[in-house]
This record gives structure tokens, C-alpha cells and sequence, in this order.
């Protein structure tokens, strides 16, 4: 009886989240998010959670060996390690330092030669083996909560043998996507678990890192509206993104943080007149992701057709991912090989689960053969060659044996990583001739021309070049669309104040005339 003396009422048990109605949870038994039984029990997972970390870290260092065998990899690097210079001699961000790009990576690499010295990328190479390794333990764990321990080891596996599947340069450097990607994947995995502020703290990390990763945002609102968690959860979500970024722009200099990372490369993200190069681009980058993931392609693609395991509520977030990241790829129409990086994390849980449809031997020999396909990339890596590298590093040398270590000196070209190789401080704050010319490889030369540069970067220029005279210019153009002779500020400065002392490896190297008796040029 009631306390009121009526009859007794029971209440039904709660439902725990994840159990479909009508069912009951056994002691020790989950779910997945779309209500199927997991095999095995929640207590007692950790040994086999140490056990899947000990893999992936092995397997991610000798996958990234390639990565220890060379100096450089790539400009992007180059760059990297020369702005992180500049910053530590008194540089300041988007004002006498410049880039395209958020400041975390910049401030990680001066991190990073603060405290390991500023002659080798080999720090920053170990901490891109930890991105990696964290990409794939927080894929891993979306893939264990939804699907099960076996799902957690495919993704986490999964996650590293795709992560070197294309062309060695793109995948084996320490540059923005590698340390992007495990941003995005802990955006998912905190939304998944309804832990809105850190959600949004890690979508801010993304894009403060590269800002196409703020595309991550789109599936962690479909996870929040799934939720139906509601306006506070939305609050809290929008304003923990908000603030790290809102925090870092004043930091900067908010007009000059818009400038550099959105609204001043209108220009470089143009793709007019170079419409059928950026197809290619595109397609060859598509390919070699393609070529990478085949076997397991070929099973998410069988599951599509049979509308199995992968096309469910479930996985939406998923395919909401993966569509924003392929929309990030395509920004700007540059298609660099490493921007398809970020279509990685969504393809390896879509993959995942499509192989749950699978008996364990197909699913294992699908990621056997991605294994070895991932092993060619990796040989790959060990013999690709690094023919801009020897061209770097002779121009360097150059550069070392006529100047004197505080003597400013200029590099009219792409490749900023002279400048480190040499030792030797920029003598402007634009670190390659794209800046005043909007040339880019990407493009092949179409819009390149001083109207096309980055607006106000001229008078800067000459203002960098009145400061700090640079002893010994380099016009590294070697014939390309930006050569200075069709820059005639450029060229009028260098036949007025240079001549011309040698010519290595196709680079014109230009001294001050007051230190050489050679005839003038006018190049």
C-alpha cells in the first residue's frame, strides 16, 4: 500500500542509454549507438586497450621511418622552421612573421627548437609519430563504443596503415593535416559522449591548427541535434569553439589574424583559368587515396550497393564528415597531395564498419592487404627522390660561404627552407616570392603578376628590403612565371645594387656591388 492508503503503483526500471525498448541489459553487456549487442563486457577492457596503444605505436613508427631519413620533406616544413626562428629571435606573428595559416603549428615548431635547438626537424618528426598514434587511439575509441573491441582495433589499425598512402612527401612530413587530424577525431569522439565544451575546444584546435579543420563542426552538430541535447548544450558547444579562437585573434592582432587566414588570399584560392589543372590535381589525389584504401573501398562499396551496416542512423555523423572533409579538400582548388589527409579519419570508420558485415578471415584479409599496400608506400618513401632537396642544399651552401651569420639575405623563390639550411636570417618578412606573385605550384604559373598579390605586400617589401639589406640575393625562379624580369621594381632594385657572382644549380646569386667587381645585370 501507498502512504495514502491506496493501491501500490511500481515503476518500470529505467532504460539504460543504448538498450532498446522491450530489452534488458545482462550484467556486463553493452551496446552500440544503433542498439546491437557488443561482444564482451565493459569491465576488463583494459589490457586489451594497453595492448591495442603498444600496436599502434609500433606500427606507426615503422610506418613513418621514412620520415627520420631526410632533413626536409617538403617547403612546408621549410617554412615552418624558418618562421619558428624568426619568432624566437623577436619576430611577431601576421606582422614582421607572415603566413596563410592559424598560428598552433608555427608555435609548436618554436616550442620545439626552444627547447630541443633549432638545427633539426627530428623533434617535430617524433611529435608528428604522436599525432598519428592519437589519431588513431581517439578512432579507435569511436569505433570501441559504437561497434565493439574488435571495430576499436580495425580503425585504430585502419587509421595508420592509410595515414602514408600517398605520394611520401605529403604524408611523411610534420606539417599542418598531421597535426590537424587529431583534433577532428577528438571533436567526434567527445560528441559522441555528449561532452559538448570539449567538443567545441577540440573543433577549435582544429582550425586554429589548418582552418579546413573547423570542418569538423558540421558533424558535431548533427551528433548534438541527434542528441537532441538542446540550446544549452548548443551554447556550450559554440562557445567553448568560440573562445581559443576568439582568444588567439586578439592575442595576434584580430584584423591582422582575419587578414591572413581568411579574407587576404582571395586571389590564391581563385582557380580561374587553371580550371582543367585543378581537375588534375584532383584526380591524382583522389587516386592515390583510392589505390591506398582499395580493399577496403572495395568492401564499403559492396556494403553501400547492399545497403548494409554502413548506411544507418548510426553512421550518418560519418558520412556528414566525410562529405565536409572532402569540401575542405576542395577550398582554394589547390589540391595539394597532403589535403586529402582529412578525408581520412571518416573513411576508416566508414570502413570499419562496412567490414563488421564481413566474417573475421575476409575482414582480416581486407586489412592484410591494405597492410601491404601501405608497405609499398612506406618503400616508397625510402627511395623517393629528393632532387629540391639537393638543389636546397647547395643553394644554402652557397649562401653560408658569402654572408656571415647575422647578415640578412633574400631568396626570390618557393623553397623558404634555404634559409634555415643556410643558418641565415630573411631579409623580408614574405618567406617565398608566392606572397608578391601569387604563383603557386598548384596553379602552374596562371595568375601570377604583381596585381595578384597579396594586397599591400609590395611597399612592405620595400620597406623589408630598406631595413634590412639583404648581402646576397638569390633569385631562385629558374625561369618559372615569377622570374624577376618581368617584375621591373625587382629587377631595376637588383641591377642597381647587385651583380650577379655565380650561378648554382640554375640559381642566380646576387651581391652587393660594393662587394664585387663584376659587371652589373640587369636579370
Amino acid at each position: 500500500m501507498s502512504p495514502a492508503g491506496g493501491p501500490q503503483r511500481t515503476q518500470p526500471p529505467p532504460v539504460a542509454r543504448g538498450v532498446l525498448p522491450g530489452q534488458r541489459r545482462s550484467p556486463g553487456q553493452r551496446r552500440s549507438a544503433d542498439g546491437h549487442p557488443l561482444p564482451g563486457p565493459a569491465p576488463g577492457a583494459g589490457p586489451h586497450r594497453l595492448s591495442l596503444l603498444a600496436v599502434l605505436v609500433a606500427l606507426t613508427c615503422l610506418t613513418r621511418l621514412p620520415s627520420f631519413t631526410t632533413p626536409l620533406w617538403n617547403p612546408d616544413e621549410g617554412f615552418l622552421a624558418t618562421q619558428a626562428r624568426m619568432l624566437a629571435a623577436g619576430g611577431e606573428l601576421y606582422t614582421t612573421v607572415v603566413d596563410r595559416k592559424p598560428p598552433l603549428l608555427p608555435w609548436l615548431y618554436q616550442g620545439a627548437f626552444a627547447v630541443f635547438g633549432d638545427t633539426s626537424l627530428r623533434p617535430l618528426k617524433a611529435a608528428a609519430v604522436l599525432a598519428t598514434v592519437t589519431t588513431a587511439a581517439l578512432l579507435a575509441s569511436v569505433a570501441r563504443r559504437r561497434w565493439g573491441e574488435r571495430a576499436a582495433w580495425t580503425a585504430g589499425v585502419l587509421s595508420v596503415l592509410l595515414s602514408v598512402g600517398l605520394n611520401p612527401e605529403d604524408t611523411q612530413a610534420a606539417t599542418f593535416e598531421v597535426f590537424m587530424l587529431p583534433w577532428t577525431a577528438a571533436a567526434v569522439r567527445y560528441a559522441d559522449r555528449r561532452h559538448w565544451a570539449s567538443a567545441g575546444i577540440a573543433v577549435a584546435g582544429a582550425a586554429l591548427t589548418k582552418q579546413t579543420g573547423g570542418a569538423v563542426l558540421l558533424p558535431v552538430l548533427l551528433l548534438l541535434a541527434r542528441d537532441r541535447a538542446g540550446t544549452v548544450a548548443l551554447l556550450r558547444l559554440l562557445v567553448a569553439c568560440a573562445a581559443p579562437i576568439v582568444a588567439v585573434a586578439l592575442h595576434c592582432g584580430a584584423a591582422r589574424f582575419l587578414f591572413w587566414t581568411v579574407t587576404g588570399s582571395a586571389s590564391y584560392a581563385s582557380v580561374d583559368g587553371a580550371e582543367l589543372r585543378a581537375l588534375l590535381r584532383a584526380a591524382g589525389g583522389t587516386a592515390l587515396v583510392c589505390v591506398a584504401a582499395a580493399p577496403v573501398l572495395a568492401v564499403l562499396l559492396h556494403a553501400l550497393r547492399t545497403r548494409g551496416c554502413v548506411v544507418t542512423a548510426a553512421t550518418a555523423d560519418l558520412w556528414v564528415w566525410l562529405g565536409a572533409s572532402a569540401a575542405a579538400v576542395t577550398v582554394g582548388f589547390q589540391f595539394f597531395g597532403h589535403y586529402f589527409l582529412q578525408l581520412l579519419p571518416p573513411l576508416t570508420l566508414l570502413a570499419t564498419a562496412a567490414l563488421r558485415g564481413l566474417r573475421f578471415r575476409a575482414a582480416g584479409m581486407a586489412v592484410a592487404l591494405t597492410a601491404v599496400l601501405a608497405a609499398g608506400f612506406v618503400a616508397w618513401g625510402f627511395v623517393a627522390e629528393r632532387s629540391e632537396l639537393a638543389h636546397a642544399r647547395k643553394v644554402s651552401a652557397e649562401l653560408k660561404r658569402r654572408t656571415a651569420a647575422g647578415d640578412p639575405v633574400l631568396v626570390w623563390g618557393m623553397h623558404p627552407e634555404d634559409y634555415w639550411l643556410a643558418d641565415r636570417r630573411p631579409a623580408t618578412r614574405y618567406l617565398t616570392a608566392g606572397f608578391l606573385t601569387n604563383y603557386s605550384g598548384g596553379r602552374g604559373g596562371v595568375r601570377t603578376g604583381r596585381e595578384h598579390a597579396v594586397p599591400g605586400s609590395w611597399p612592405r617589401f620595400r620597406h623589408d628590403l630598406a631595413e634590412h639589406p639583404p648581402a646576397v640575393v638569390v633569385d631562385d625562379s629558374r625561369g618559372k612565371p615569377y622570374r624577376p624580369s618581368r617584375f621591373p621594381a625587382l629587377r631595376r632594385h637588383l641591377a642597381t645594387h647587385y651583380d650577379v657572382a655565380a650561378v648554382v644549380d640554375g640559381a642566380v646569386v646576387h651581391v652587393r656591388s660594393r662587394e664585387t667587381g663584376s659587371v652589373r645585370s640587369d636579370r
